[in-house]
């Protein structure tokens, strides 16, 4: 875990998280990551979070709640309370942004709409996280990462060519828009004025797509399922070796391709000079690259591509990640309190993240932020 004494650049951000499972709550936890103090508020019985997916066997407390909610305060508010919500209020009254992903118009009902904020505190940044946005026909609807990557494009390039379009077997989106959310709140707090950071799961994964909709806007393209494949790139993709494991390889550089092509024994093959005459005879270089790893051992495939300074890794699951030297060298996972976790997403020379504790029991922190409000326990 990072050193606490260490400036941290965040410090003196003043966050109250009041969303709930995983995209607004790593939103926060970004922030938290970099210092700034963030008062987690959970309504009565706890975010579902601590319940989801696997739970620690040591305490039995969610392993996503402690990743997401790490290095903040946790308070229970039921915000259909008066005298809770005057107490969300009066933090609120002092902090520089507040975090929710309640459905359009819930914030509003609770009598804590952004207009009545941002007045009662005129530098409050509001990041609204939802599944489609503040507005258009799709607001109300619920919100979920699976729904929003099917409905941005990018289901349906995923998967076998002719076969089941598929979603990522992760929580992409999630992730995703809790970088997007903490990129665009830092944003909205650095202009000095109090606002509303309107940012969804759907435009989010959509803004992934890359010039895709450009693409079919001039000329009624569309990027085909090529599995693995890029309709551009070739080889792209995984392939099995000899000894059973796979590796992955990647031509996206034209430099690079012309590395691999030399390790395949192909660099005179005029099909494959270009790229569009690469992505013209892709069955043809598949299959030479599947036959070329077919041939050998992985590490010697590994081996070969490395010192011809081309493109291309193991494909590593959980296990190959825990024992791997670089992720080690890189500290890439680290003890929080207990737990090993994912490192700070972003080192920092000067001002690095600290990480001091991983998501809090329940309210383990009420009566003291009832107390104390925005002293924090390192102060």
């Amino acid at each position: 875990m990072s050193d606490t004494t260490t400036t941290t650049p965040l410090s003196g951000l003043r966050v109250v998280d009041v969303s709930t499972v995983i995209a607004g709550p790593n939103c926060a936890r970004y922030l938290a990551d970099f210092g700034a103090d963030v008062i987690k508020v959970e309504r009565p019985g706890g975010d579902g979070l601590r319940r989801m997916a696997w739970a620690d066997p040591r305490d039995g407390e969610g392993l996503w709640w402690k990743l997401a909610n790490r290095n903040k305060r946790t308070i229970v508010l039921d915000l259909k309370d008066d005298e809770d919500r005057d107490l969300l209020l009066r933090l609120l009254a002092d902090a520089d942004v507040l975090v929710e992903n309640f459905r359009p118009g819930t914030l509003e009902r609770l009598g804590l709409a952004p207009d009545v904020l941002i007045e009662r505190a005129p530098r409050l940044v509001v990041t609204r996280v939802s599944g489609f946005g503040q507005t258009g026909p799709y607001a109300g609807r619920p919100g979920f990462a699976s729904v929003a990557e099917a409905m941005s494009g990018f289901a349906a390039l995923n998967g076998l060519p002719g076969g089941q379009p598929l979603p990522p077997p992760i929580a992409l989106t999630d992730e995703v828009t809790g970088l997007a959310a903490a990129f665009a709140t830092m944003v909205a707090v650095h202009s000095g004025r109090g606002q509303v950071v309107d940012v969804n799961l759907l435009e989010t994964v959509f803004h992934i797509m890359g010039p895709l909709a450009s693409l079919y806007a001039v000329s009624g393209q569309q990027q085909p399922r090529l599995g693995a494949g890029l309709p551009y790139s070739v080889p792209r993709g995984t392939y099995r070796c000899a000894d059973g494991r796979w590796i992955a390889v990647s031509t996206s550089s034209e430099s690079v391709a012309e590395r691999i092509l030399a390790v395949l024994g192909a660099g005179d093959d005029e099909r494959f000079a270009t790229f569009a005459g690469r992505s013209e005879h892709r069955e043809d270089l598949e299959r030479l690259m599947v036959e070329w790893c077919a041939a050998r051992p992985s590490d010697e495939a590994v081996g070969l591509l490395t010192a011809a300074d081309a493109a291309v890794g193991f494909v590593m699951d959980m296990a190959d990640i825990a024992a791997d030297p670089h992720f080690a060298a890189r500290d890439a996972i680290v003890d929080v309190g207990d737990t090993p976790m994912q490192n700070v997403i972003a080192r920092l020379s000067a001002t690095p993240g600290v990480l001091r504790w991983a998501g809090r029991p329940l309210d383990a922190d009420g009566d003291d932020i009832r107390a104390n409000a925005w002293r924090r326990p390192d102060d």
